[in-house]
């Protein structure tokens, strides 16, 4: 089976396109699209912050989930973990220079969103009217 390249059509390596179901990347990308990978990654642009300041941060995050969802960017190499020998440990997050290269677009996202939640809202209240 052919596959295409997302941005120039170009046929790829299936194991490199995201449309294909065998893709590596698809972890990668519902890591950094999950409900929290993207908020962490945004968070963690200005600078690196201990646990407990990502968790303030993120407002609705379980402690459960930030570190499930920090345990995977991190193994993705997207987020760097320093662990301080203290009692108890200080543990701080940074991104990696990967991760630092992803944020520019994830927040245009994030700022796209912001922008149109607006219009949004309005097609979904409308879309719900019609029910």
């Amino acid at each position: 089976m052919e596959v295409g390249n997302l941005e120039t059509g170009a046929l790829t390596d299936p194991l490199s396109d995201a449309f294909n179901n065998d893709c590596p990347g698809r972890e990668v990308f519902t890591h950094v699209t999950s409900r929290w990978g993207m908020l962490i990654m945004v968070a963690l642009r200005d600078g690196p912050l201990r646990f407990y300041l990502l968790r303030d941060r993120i407002g609705g995050i379980s402690e459960k989930m930030l570190s499930q969802s920090l345990r995977g960017l991190v193994r993705d190499g997207l987020v760097h973990r320093e662990v301080e020998p203290s009692v108890p440990p200080k543990v701080t997050y940074s991104l990696t220079e990967l991760g630092t290269g992803l944020t520019g677009p994830l927040r245009s996202l994030l700022g796209w969103i912001a922008t149109h939640t607006p219009e949004v809202m309005a097609a979904q209240e409308r879309h719900d009217a019609r029910l």
